[in-house]
């Protein structure tokens, strides 16, 4: 039973950097923006996190610094997506690869001038990031371990996940919301301010993908800066928007089978003839299996927003 438990919050802890990735993408693509730039916006929010967390000791400052870096450069997506309407597949592209570059710079000369030629956040921050104990709730056997003893970013990555369940399918602006990303034109007809509701979804969706890089900056590298921390759970993060059907309550399970794959190798018996490399590759072979399986089934309640991928151009309505 302690095997159990240890491996199920093992992989809570590593589908939790996911979970932020796939509901940053989700409010994108809900308003119609399929936006690969995933990967370069956790970077950001990775790196960003990661210094202000080590400059200042406070993990508040951290997260904020984190949840803005993800929105610059989703704010500069949305600029070139929106307003100037280019590709967005290319716009999405180029910010993987600025935001993984610019990460890995600031990165570099933040160690050139370290005496140690490394960097370590804090003690202050680093008790922060310990499993956070709820009285009563944490001392429950079994209940306890499984779900109240996680560090702060679990459970800001589950409630962040649920306020947007609320707010796509309980809400007025949500409604409005899923109408932009099904038929822009027919929405801006009806008056709701499509490129206004594009920018926000956009840019809150590119915060949260930044906090969830911040996660493995700060602590699945252990609380030492290290290059290229994401190791491509952005593109995962892509592939689960699909595996979820778009619907965030969906992405908490789907990121947690994710995670499980990423931890497999860890608990499987060495006496087991299966190399190391085949377990990191799981999630990614799972990701393929999940892009091809979503081509074959096609069902109208699990279908991509029509307009996903699409620029709305309002003079062509």
């Amino acid at each position: 039973m302690d095997m159990l438990i240890k491996f199920f919050v093992a992989a809570v802890v590593a589908a939790t950097p996911i979970l932020f990735g796939t509901l940053g993408e989700i409010m994108n693509e809900r308003v119609g923006h399929l936006n690969l730039g995933v990967e370069g916006m956790m970077s950001m929010g990775a790196c960003a996190g990661f210094m202000v967390g080590y400059v200042s000791d406070n993990l508040f400052l951290a997260l904020v610094a984190a949840f803005l870096a993800g929105a610059i450069g989703a704010l500069l997506y949305a600029f070139l997506t929106v307003t100037l309407m280019a590709n967005q597949n290319v716009v999405g592209l180029t910010l993987t690869i600025f935001g993984v570059a610019i990460a890995n710079f600031v990165g570099y000369y933040m160690i050139s001038r370290s005496a140690t030629k490394s960097l370590k956040l804090p003690e202050g921050i680093t008790a922060s990031l310990e499993a956070v104990h709820i009285p009563g709730l944490s001392d429950i056997p079994v209940i306890g371990p499984l779900f109240f003893q996680y560090n702060v970013f679990v459970y800001i990555g589950v409630v962040i996940a649920i306020l947007m369940a609320l707010y796509f399918y309980k809400t007025k602006t949500g409604l409005n919301i899923r109408a932009i990303g099904e038929n822009p034109g027919a929405a801006d007809a009806a008056g709701i301010k499509v490129t206004k509701w594009k920018y926000i979804n956009i840019v809150i969706g590119g915060g949260i993908t930044g906090i969830g890089g911040a996660f493995t900056a700060m602590i699945t590298a252990g609380g030492v800066w290290i290059s290229d921390c994401v190791g491509g759970l952005g593109w995962i993060a892509v592939a689960l928007v699909i595996f979820a059907s778009w619907k965030p309550i969906n992405a908490i399970w789907g990121s947690l089978i994710f995670g499980i794959f990423r931890i497999l190798k860890y608990y499987v018996p060495k006496t087991v003839p299966i190399p190391i490399a085949i377990y990191d590759m799981l999630p990614f072979l799972v990701t393929a299996i999940v892009l091809v399986a979503n081509s074959i089934r096609q069902r109208k309640d699990n279908a991509q927003p029509a307009s996903c991928g699409v620029n709305y151009f309002r003079e062509e309505r």
